[in-house]
């Protein structure tokens, strides 16, 4: 059982450095790779970093959303969005496939938005993905690829379905609570962060008190999550918040910080013991890890306070 205090949880690595043990868990976390709307183009920077994480061979990559770029009035064509599915596959989940490495992806408000007006969008999603389900153990799998969870050597991964601002749709919050009964750790992922990280963005949050609560009470030790283009590994009462940057388009400024956050994708380790390392590499050759001195030292916001992973004791 993972000790609540995350002391045990702080250990940085840089990549190169990993002596992961073979029980460890190895999870890359990717986010945000579309461009402008309806663009069937990924920029090379994608492809290069699918490539560096096909050699860096981890047990699970993770996107947090914005994977195709809809979502707007007027929309596109049933075909239009075939073809960016057709693009990022190429691109991204047929070079992880044909590697063997299991793909697990949550809706963004670009891919599956749950607002009004794009339900062909949406539905579209769910078709493009359900024939490309990752091998692994699922624990519940009715509503993939939106809400569902699966285990992985101790560690329970949950993809949420937060492509809307505000709390989560649905019964998505009781069966969190229900996945908590069990008492492993839990790694939660979705698009929209809980609490906001970037410039701009301080209200595309869910932002939601009782889910913080359900964190807490049902063993949630990590949420990851997109949407804000901005990489900030953050804590707040016992469980990691961690922003991924962008891979496409539209890098953001965090907030209290004046630099763009670089193109860059999140490792973590889980150890068997429940420690875990995170990481990030930005391009363009993601080899570098992002120095976590060189954010701030907290993102203040009106309803939390982040400090940063580093600095948790």
């Amino acid at each position: 059982m993972i000790r609540r205090n995350l002391a045990i949880g702080l250990l940085l690595w840089a990549l190169a450095s990993v002596q992961a043990a073979a029980e460890a868990v190895r999870i890359v976390v990717i986010s945000d790779l579309n461009g402008s709307y309806g663009s069937v183009k990924y920029d090379a920077r994608v492809g290069k970093a699918i490539k560096r994480i096909i050699e860096i061979d981890p047990d699970l990559v993770i996107s947090t959303g914005d994977m195709v770029a809809g979502q707007r009035i007027p929309n596109l064509s049933d075909k239009q969005v075939r073809e960016m599915w057709k693009a990022f596959h190429k691109a991204v989940s047929d070079p992880l496939a044909a590697a063997g490495i299991p793909f697990a992806v949550t809706p963004g408000n670009h891919d599956a938005s749950a607002y009004r007006g794009f339900e062909r969008e949406r539905k579209i999603y769910a078709e493009e993905w359900t024939p490309r389900k990752p091998d692994v153990d699922f624990l519940v799998s009715d509503d993939y690829p939106f809400f569902y969870a699966f285990e992985m050597q101790g560690v329970t991964f949950a993809s949420l379905d937060a492509t809307t601002l505000g709390p989560l749709s649905g019964d998505q919050q009781d069966r969190l609570v229900e996945l908590g009964a069990n008492g492993d750790p839990i790694v939660t992922f979705s698009h929209l962060p809980l609490w906001p990280f970037a410039i701009q963005r301080e209200r595309e949050i869910i932002g939601d008190p009782t889910l913080e609560k359900i964190y807490l009470e049902s063993g949630v030790v990590l949420h990851l999550s997109g949407h804000h283009h901005a990489f900030y590994p953050g804590w707040k009462d016992g469980v990691a918040y961690v922003s991924q940057a962008c891979l496409g388009g539209g890098p953001r400024r965090l907030i209290g910080d004046n630099a763009k956050s670089p193109h860059s994708f999140t490792h973590v380790t889980f150890q068997p013991n429940g420690e875990f390392g995170i990481a990030v590499y930005r391009g363009p050759d993601f080899e570098k890890s992002v120095n976590f001195k060189s954010l701030p030292k907290e993102i203040r916001s009106p309803n939390a306070v982040l400090k940063r992973l580093d600095l948790v004791k």
